[in-house]
């Protein structure tokens, strides 16, 4: 017969002890809330935020558009080849180095813009502005402790 964890022992951490559940819970509630505009565009989240990085900067290499999404090659290849078949994006060769690939905007991703921008959640989440910009500025700082933190890549 299995014992079970004493509820009320404090080395028994319950799941909603845990910031990483309390982290990947909220990313699934935004996935949730993000969903109906996403669909409207025709766009999975990942894609969307693609094309929000190229509207912050165009014309970026591969490299450092994963860089900036959190994203390997290997997962971001197939997305640039998908935005690039629904013609939101163009892939060339940098003709300065012709190992870096750079990725630019088409003027349908750049319409999109118009599209996107009503995708606001501040309301949906409850927060103020100011409380809102607060967690926003706290998860990043949490998430560069934790990159920084962790072992190096192998």
């Amino acid at each position: 017969m299995k014992k079970h964890a004493d509820p009320a022992d404090p080395t028994n951490p319950k799941l909603a002890d845990f910031l990483c559940f309390a982290i990947y819970s909220a990313n699934l509630a935004y996935g949730r809330a993000y969903k109906p505009i996403l669909d409207e565009l025709g766009l999975t989240y990942t894609q969307y935020i693609t094309i929000v990085a190229l509207w912050e900067r165009d014309g970026q290499t591969v490299g450092a558009l994963g860089e900036k999404l959190f994203l390997e090659s290997n997962t971001l290849t197939p997305i640039l080849k998908k935005l690039e078949a629904m013609g939101y994006l163009r892939r060339q060769r940098d003709p300065t180095d012709e190992r870096q690939v750079l990725v630019s905007l088409t003027d349908a991703g750049r319409r999109l813009r118009e599209k996107g921008l009503g995708m606001n959640l501040v309301k949906a989440s409850g927060l103020t502005q100011d409380e809102f910009a607060k967690m926003q500025k706290g998860v990043v700082t949490l998430r560069d402790n934790l990159i920084k933190a962790a072992p190096a890549k192998l």
